[in-house]
């Protein structure tokens, strides 16, 4: 749709370089799928297959002809439907390719949005957890949530009918929804950077600096992504509102969304090899005691682990073409990526220490009717009277 409309305005256009002097002929002239140029009465023009059928035609390209006559442009013969037959249907194998891939993504985003709010209840229900990290991990654990349920809403919307016209269909529904995909998209990407930031904020200074600079993140992880989207609904409605919004190859004004998710990408491995860096550097054992280091292996270790999970696909695939390498794009951005959430639940809570420990202790403690006595693990962060104060590892 998008290369018509630039193929359009070409043709169009080019007349009025030319001035306005017309010729006793066929004026330049754009049929919604080739542009004829002038021509004198009695020439007839051969032009081939539009180059956007060539990857939906069953046989080779044919050519279209069209006669220029004293009373303007014939119609063009063979006609459009002959001289490049198109595929009708997809073919068998194509359509199994993609109902499988909508199986595999409709259960991988079912089970990471299970796996998401039972992780969210857990960091919210037990007291002892309430801290800013957590406060971190519940926001990143929404927007995995909102981005698993915008996508099931667009699908919803997209595909009510199988005998829709994806070229011509355009709803207020369907933009929506296409709009809310997109944000919860960034949002997730810009608190997967908060993540590597706050950790970054704890490994360069005190708790207390940390927690100051909580709320600025909460800020930016939201704020940020809200600015953008709205500079892209502007520029789609006034200057691109064609379709349901969901075509995006060749337009300039997708770089207000895919442009600050490549840079939040590209600081996230800036940010991941400088906490590599410090942790070299506290980890030293001549340089801290014990119970530092223990609090900052656990603090860094999902975080780091998420390295190979998020970005590197993203960032390679945006310095490509958009439909280039469609399958394996396909697969890595639906089958592995709706995953992503219930990963991320794993390795922040479930598989963590600390909320290990306090279920640990409240099911021992209803099961004996008592409340055993857990040693909780404490470091120290110096305060400014020099005097030490101990808090807990949250």
């Amino acid at each position: 749709m998008v290369e018509l409309k630039k193929k359009e305005a070409e043709c169009l256009e080019a007349p009025q370089e030319h001035g306005n002097a017309t010729s006793p002929g066929c004026k330049r002239t754009w049929d919604k799928l080739l542009c004829w140029p002038e021509a004198d009465a009695g020439e007839v023009l051969a032009l081939s297959c539009p180059n956007i059928l060539f990857h939906f035609m069953k046989e080779p390209a044919g050519m279209i002809k069209r006669n220029c006559t004293k009373k303007g442009w014939s119609d063009p013969f063979p006609p459009y439907h002959v001289a490049c037959p198109v595929e009708d249907e997809i073919p068998l194998e194509e359509q199994s390719y993609f109902a499988t891939i909508k199986i595999i993504y409709t259960v991988g985003y079912s089970v990471s949005i299970t796996s998401l709010i039972i992780a969210v209840t857990v960091l919210i229900a037990f007291r002892r957890l309430r801290c800013p990290r957590n406060y971190i991990h519940v926001q990143l654990f929404f927007t995995f949530i909102l981005k698993a349920v915008a996508i099931f809403i667009k699908d919803a919307v997209l595909f009510q009918e199988e005998g829709i016209d994806h070229c011509s269909f355009s709803t207020t529904e369907c933009k929506i929804s296409v709009v809310f995909c997109h944000y919860f998209m960034m949002t997730n990407f810009m608190w997967l950077l908060v993540e590597a930031l706050y950790l970054n904020c704890l490994l360069l200074s005190s708790l207390s600096h940390g927690r100051r600079y909580f709320w600025w993140l909460v800020l930016f992880g939201w704020g940020f992504p809200t600015l953008f989207t709205l500079i892209w609904i502007l520029t789609k409605f006034y200057f691109e509102d064609t379709a349901c919004w969901d075509i995006n190859q060749g337009s300039p004004y997708w770089w207000l969304i895919k442009g600050p998710i490549i840079i939040s990408v590209g600081a996230n491995f800036v940010l991941f090899i400088n906490i590599i860096r410090i942790l070299l550097q506290k980890l030293d054992p001549r340089q801290i005691n014990f119970n530092n280091s223990s609090q900052y292996r656990r603090l860094s270790r999902s975080t780091l682990l998420l390295i190979p999970l998020f970005g590197t696909h993203y960032i390679v695939f945006n310095f490509l073409p958009e439909y280039t390498s469609l399958g394996v794009r396909l697969y890595l951005e639906l089958c592995i990526g709706s995953f992503q959430g219930f990963i991320v639940a794993v390795l922040y809570c479930f598989l963590n220490q600390e909320v290990q420990t306090e279920i640990g202790r409240r099911w021992h403690g209803k099961r004996y009717g008592l409340v055993p006595v857990w040693r909780r693990t404490r470091w120290t962060v110096p305060s400014s009277s020099g005097v030490k104060m101990t808090t807990s590892v949250c």
